[in-house]
């Protein structure tokens, strides 16, 4: 981590936070931030540095969103505010939030553009990786929500009730330590299950798979932003009392658009239900979120704004499918390889050792071979499965020929994904039963551990 701080500082890229994460071998590295431009090049050089600087110490840099099933994945948050050109914060609510029109009329723009464009936000994340890991307990889950912390959430209520706010105030953290100072308690930010929190002066998107590229969602999150602002902005023109119309439209759009916010658990089934209630996207996959990048609201988002035209943005919805669907078939390709040339041929050599100990034990005439004879039926069973089931698989890939687009995407996420799926764990099955001098790959606790 020392040798990757000097590589970056060498780049321009100023790295700063660094600590150990939940997984085995995982680390976090945060820059310091700069603007979306700069902020973008600088992370595609960090994935770049992060590579080689580990391959200089022997060491392999996994950027895949999640590379080992049962442990946590991988992922990215993207910090995003708005400034002036001056470096004002527009997102900075100052100490008295309350009074503060100036940020009240650019959080509701926030609101509802995250609101009116969540399908948006989702695909922004979507990718074949990224797919393993939203939703699993250790990252946010598909459905798109805000969070603004009990405070800025408590003002929001009072804005649309019509009601006077009263802040709680900070309060200080209990250490349990009488000989540590005193110290104030966050009450912006204790929702770690949040895809789209506020965290004191700007947003954090936390969706984003470790090896994505962040100028998809930070565009895409300007635009929309952008596009509620120009609103406001007509809204606003030839206003005779600019405050008293400001206040108004910030109670109108909080109103309309607060299904969006969300200060509970995003991880319980309740939540999800409850999103459902509200109308809320829930899409689980890259192809049921790229179905709706080519919806009319958000072309016309996209040219009413000079971004991009049609064409491009169907240009890059079929090229988004169609990458999709090609490392699904790469990695289904790899995984009946795997079977049929390694995991197999070791099972069936492992089950013949088994029974020649078997047969030698049993011409001795005086042992049981009850141990041998149970593990024998058991994978010879085992074997049975995964090899009829490597067959469908392979049957499923021949099939997709017969799609293309959407639908391919569709397909090899509906059946040959599923299939995939059930091939692994007959795989994992047969891994605990069958000696390690005969499977063919390193265990977990060999790649992690080195044990």
């Amino acid at each position: 981590m020392a040798d990757l701080d000097e590589e970056l500082w060498k780049l321009g890229v100023m790295a700063k936070t660094k600590h150990n994460e939940v997984a085995p071998s995982q680390h976090e590295l945060a820059p310091i931030f700069a603007t979306s431009n700069i902020a973008t090049d600088h992370n595609e050089l960090t994935m770049e540095v992060m590579k080689k600087t580990a391959e200089k110490h022997g060491l392999v840099c996994l950027l895949h969103e999640k590379p080992f099933a049962g442990v946590n994945g991988s992922g990215k948050h993207n910090n995003w505010s708005i400034s002036t050109n001056t470096g004002e914060n527009l997102l900075d609510p100052g100490k008295n939030p309350e009074n503060n029109l100036q940020f009240q009329l650019f959080l509701a723009a926030v609101v509802k553009a995250v609101d009116e464009y969540q399908d948006l936000l989702r695909l922004t994340v979507a990718s074949a990786g990224n797919d393993h890991r939203l939703g699993a307990n250790e990252a946010p889950p598909a459905i798109i929500s805000m969070y603004l912390g009990d405070d800025l959430g408590a003002l929001v209520d009072s804005i649309i009730k019509g009601e006077e706010y009263h802040s709680a105030g900070k309060t200080n953290m209990l250490t349990g330590v009488d000989v540590l100072a005193d110290f104030g308690k966050d009450t912006s930010d204790r929702n770690r299950t949040s895809p789209f929190a506020f965290t004191g002066n700007k947003f954090e998107f936390r969706a984003l798979g470790s090896a994505l590229n962040i100028g998809c969602p930070n565009y895409m999150l300007n635009t929309m932003v952008a596009d509620e602002l120009a609103q406001f902005r007509d809204e606003l023109q030839g206003a005779e009392d600019v405050e008293s119309a400001i206040k108004a439209l910030v109670k109108k759009t909080l109103t309309e658009h607060q299904r969006i916010i969300f200060n509970g658990d995003n991880y319980s089934d309740e939540w999800v239900a409850e999103a459902e209630r509200r109308g809320l996207c829930n899409y689980r996959s890259l192809p049921e979120a790229m179905a709706h990048y080519i919806d009319k609201k958000n072309v016309d988002l996209f040219t009413r704004n000079g971004i991009v035209s049609e064409s491009e943005i169907r240009a890059r919805y079929e090229i988004e499918l169609e990458h999709y669907s090609k490392q699904l078939h790469i990695e289904a390709l790899t995984m009946v390889d795997m079977a049929e040339k390694n995991i197999t041929p070791a099972v069936i050599a492992f089950v013949n050792s088994l029974s020649d100990a078997a047969i030698a034990k049993k011409s001795l005439g005086a042992y049981s071979v009850y141990a041998e004879t149970s593990l024998i039926g058991e994978l010879s069973e085992k074997l049975e499965a995964f090899v009829k089931k490597t067959d469908e698989l392979k049957a499923a890939v021949d099939a997709a020929a017969q799609y293309d687009g959407l639908d391919l995407a569709m397909y090899y996420r509906k059946t040959v994904f599923e299939l995939m799926n059930e091939l692994r764990a007959l795989g994992d099955a047969m891994e605990t039963k069958t000696s390690a001098k005969y499977w063919p790959y390193p265990s977990y606790g060999e790649i992690l551990f080195g044990v």
